[in-house]
């Protein structure tokens, strides 16, 4: 039985006309919602930084695992006052970053020296697990909580037999405590990490905000063509304190103030390893501190980027420079990792959560 020419017409209009106008409809609709503008290219990781003590010396590593707190032996230690048991940081007291943690994967060891006070050549120094037994800390700490920011949570604080000689170091009696990543007392997140903004629960050791910040090296290297021509100056990295470090496009620095989910994809294969944006990094005057010698320059880099990093509309008195992130899978982390944004967003804004 022959069709007639309108029933002809009408599978031809559905079968291919209808679908091209949809297309062409979602696309628009696409084009017209995303103001945040295309995905970047992928790029890969540059360099990764662990800092077991907060506000203490940095140490780059080739790799690490990503727990659901950060990078293992991220920011796990903590000096604090004593005896309110309140966080110390560079922001008091810049000599903290000639305080260096090494680790020792061979004997899974975590050294903690310091120049000596009045001394040319005298180093202070102990060594704990890197990742004490439940056995080990009953032994050697005691429970105790310590507050950092407006939190108070738990820790382990370890003997004076080890740490006392840090107190010259400060020039006042302190203490030094750790909390595991794995805790049945868990800090929760704030700010935009909290669950009714995040979306879940999630929570971190000792960082200030948020368990990962991502630096990107061509916003760095934009901020350095301005700082050489204003200063003579280049600066590091290690200034900002990132856990990741990505090469990012040259042509498109700070193109991360939009992120807002990142993929990772080790070559073996793995599962990838996915991180939630959740805001910019608001800065304070660290990264004026020279990460080796403790030298604070009185201007840079914070004068130049208020020039023209105040971005963010939640914090208008602060400038940016890096992203935080939770991570929503876990796994390790290498050097020359595929680095890539699966989404974006123009909808960034800080939620202040100290």
């Amino acid at each position: 039985m022959s069709l007639s020419p309108t029933a002809q017409a009408a599978i031809i209009l559905s079968t291919f006309v209808l679908p091209i106008l949809a297309y062409v409809y979602l696309t628009k609709s696409q084009q017209q919602t995303n103001t945040a503008g295309p995905l970047p290219p992928a790029t890969e990781i540059a360099a990764l930084y662990i800092h077991p003590i907060k506000s203490c010396h940095g140490i780059s590593v080739q790799s690490a695992k990503l727990l659901s707190t950060g990078l293992d032996l991220d920011r796990q230690w903590m000096w604090v006052t004593y005896p309110k048991y309140e966080f110390l940081t560079i922001r008091q007291n810049a000599k903290m970053t000639l305080i260096r943690p090494s680790y020792d994967g061979k004997t899974d060891t975590l050294t903690v020296t310091a120049p000596a006070p009045n001394s040319i050549d005298e180093k202070l120094e102990f060594s704990i697990p890197a990742h004490p037994s439940k056995e080990w800390l009953t032994e050697n700490t005691e429970d105790h909580t310590a507050k950092i920011w407006s939190t108070t949570t738990s820790t382990h604080v370890y003997s004076t037999k080890m740490t006392a000689p840090f107190n010259e170091f400060f020039g006042k009696e302190v203490r030094l405590v750790y909390k595991s990543p794995v805790s049945n007392d868990p800090r929760p997140l704030v700010s935009n990490g909290a669950p009714n903004v995040l979306g879940r629960d999630a929570s971190t050791c000792f960082p200030d905000l948020m368990p990962v910040l991502v630096g990107n090296q061509s916003s760095l290297d934009e901020l350095n063509t301005r700082l050489q021509a204003a200063e003579d100056l280049t600066i590091d990295v290690r200034r900002f304190r990132p856990n990741i470090l990505v090469k990012g496009d040259p042509n498109a620095p700070w193109d991360e103030d939009r992120w807002k989910k990142l993929k990772i994809t080790p070559k073996s294969g793995a599962s990838p390893i996915i991180l939630d944006i959740t805001q910019r990094c608001a800065r304070c005057h660290v990264p004026n501190v020279h990460p080796d010698t403790a030298e604070e320059h009185k201007r840079q880099p914070w004068d130049t980027l208020m020039k023209y990093r105040r971005i963010d509309e939640g914090i208008k008195f602060k400038p940016c420079y890096g992203m935080l992130a939770v991570p929503k899978t876990v796994g390790e982390v290498k050097v020359g990792m595929k680095f890539e944004v699966m989404e974006v967003t123009d909808k960034h804004r800080y939620i202040t959560g100290f």
